[in-house]
């Protein structure tokens, strides 16, 4: 695909009209800064009720565990796939609201809770194929900075400076169209909702 035809999202969001031109099953690739934040972060910020350390409003976040290395004073990212979002399930919502964070970023799919908040806070959530943490490496131009590192490296916060980080689907729009749910519907219909066919649809779309 070349850069001309690629729709490039970019960080912070000035304008959220671009993400709300979106629909599910859309592909996008991210520029701009993208925040790692998974389970750790998201119970310290919720349950435990710390505040973030950084400023995540009209931001992406990345449901990732990266791998790092320390070069001289700076981190280089050698690894960075998605984790599965199904555990966030139950935060983010809240997340959303509470940071105004725009872009969810993840693997497996999200369900009800966040659709509705990607809907009344018009955000979007998107998958990140499994297998591509080399590739998600090579578009991460910066590590800018690691904030709460006591919580180990696979569930600090790290804020990176991306380059057309992606290839990302649209699995959750900012209507609250939620394309896990219309595979599943669609296996319904087709009388596929066999455990072993639906798994192969979600591999096939990127969502395992």
């Amino acid at each position: 695909m070349s850069s001309e035809s690629k729709i490039i999202i970019k960080t912070p969001v000035i304008d959220s009209s671009q993400l709300e031109e979106l629909r599910i099953g859309d592909m996008f690739y991210l520029s701009g800064i993208l925040v790692t934040a998974r389970d750790a972060v998201h119970k310290r910020f919720l349950i435990d009720g710390e505040s973030l350390p950084i400023d995540l409003k009209d931001l992406a976040i990345l449901h990732a565990g990266p791998v790092m290395k320390k070069v001289g004073e700076k981190w280089q990212c050698i690894s960075i796939g998605p984790t599965t979002s199904r555990r966030m399930e139950y935060y983010e919502d809240e997340f959303i609201e509470k940071t105004g964070v725009k872009i969810i970023i993840g693997k497996g799919g999200m369900g009800k809770k966040t659709a509705h908040a990607c809907s009344k806070h018009k955000a979007i959530y998107a998958i990140f194929p499994g297998g591509c943490g080399v590739l998600g490496a090579s578009e991460v131009e910066e590590v800018i900075d690691v904030k709460w590192e006591d919580l180990g490296m696979p569930e600090a916060l790290w804020i990176l400076k991306v380059k057309e980080f992606g290839p990302l689907i649209v699995s959750i729009d900012t209507r609250g169209n939620n394309l896990s749910d219309a595979i599943l519907e669609e296996s319904i219909m087709n009388g596929r909702v066999t455990g072993e066919k639906l798994e192969k649809k979600l591999k096939e779309m990127g969502f395992l």
